[in-house]
């Protein structure tokens, strides 16, 4: 009997006896050189998730690089507002406004022509695209950066960032990342769904500005000393005494004044109250930081008798939205 089959013999025997431990005892046909060996596991290039590639990479998006046979160099970085980032190896590469294809191109090359990766495959992966974010900033419910996922309208981000607040004014800025000198300004419709003309389109990495109404106060002996939200123009002496409740007995109407900022100081312009009642004079319009102060008796002009003290007490004032 020849060993090979004294020892098939030897491990039938033990088969009985130990079980799956007679594989160690089994000779097998030996594979020839040429053969090719199974697959153990799954090509780790295969397991990769492909990118965008369209996409144009910007200051604070957040990527990962995988270099592939190189494990080693896997790297989750964040670009810098100069468009750079910082890779193993290679030290700082500029990808700001290339596209996920130029970069991954560009990080070969790098890799390639300093001699430490052959042939290197670069696979970038966009976690965070900040750079294509909208930001929605001002009076709305809820700023902060939008993403930027198909073709977006002003009017689609404004409702995304949870409408106009109360304080808001119907003006609203656009400025464009690609050139940010160039803004554009529109006036919004108090109802956005019935008026649809500035619903202008929004590119990624615009950032929107909803302006905030103008505020003019009416202060002194008054019935209720307040602050009124209005849009530029809208809102006259007369309109803002009435809104304040009117004066009082002891009110001193002929004494009126518009307490008004402007570059050279405070100025103050007289109003003739009195006259504007009896349609004797003309209504004055009110510009956005007017103060109407109508004065009283003695004792109370004394408490508004500085400017700067009358300033400071409209902190203080309810403010209340006024349409028209």
């Amino acid at each position: 009997m020849s060993r090979l089959s004294r020892r098939r013999q030897f491990c039938g025997l033990a088969l009985l006896l130990f079980g799956p431990l007679c594989i160690l005892f089994v000779g097998q046909t030996p594979t020839s050189a040429g053969e090719p060996q199974p697959a153990t596991q799954a090509s780790t290039a295969s397991s990769v998730p492909s990118a965008s590639t369209s996409v144009r990479l910007g200051a604070g998006d957040l990527i990962e690089l995988n270099v592939f046979g190189a494990p080693d160099l896997t790297t989750k970085t964040r670009i810098s507002n100069s468009g750079d980032v910082y890779l193993p190896l290679i030290d700082y590469v500029h990808i700001g406004d290339l596209t996920v294809d130029e970069a991954q191109e560009l990080i070969e090359k790098r890799l390639e022509d300093g001699g430490f990766v052959r042939n290197p495959h670069v696979t970038i992966l966009v976690d965070e695209s900040m750079s294509q974010a909208i930001t929605v900033m001002g009076e709305v419910s809820h700023p902060g950066a939008y993403p930027a996922i198909g073709e977006r309208r002003l009017f689609d981000m404004i409702s995304a960032a949870g409408g106009r607040t109360d304080k808001a004014s119907n003006d609203v800025t656009i400025v464009h990342r690609a050139n940010p000198d160039d803004k554009v300004v529109l006036e919004l419709p108090t109802n956005l769904a019935e008026d649809t003309r500035n619903n202008v389109e929004i590119r990624p990495g615009d950032t929107i500005i909803v302006g905030r109404a103008g505020i003019v106060y009416v202060i002194g002996d008054v019935q209720r000393p307040s602050g009124f939200m209005i849009s530029e123009g809208t809102l006259t002496v007369l309109k803002a005494f009435a809104l304040a409740g009117g004066g009082t007995r002891t009110s001193s109407l002929n004494r009126a004044k518009i307490l008004r900022q402007t570059a050279n100081g405070v100025q103050e312009v007289p109003v003739p109250l009195k006259k504007i009642l009896r349609t004797k004079a003309p209504d004055i319009a009110m510009v956005k930081g007017d103060i109407l102060y109508v004065p009283g008796s003695a004792t109370k002009t004394l408490a508004y008798r500085g400017a700067d003290a009358a300033f400071t007490m409209t902190s203080a004032l309810a403010v209340i939205a006024v349409h028209p």
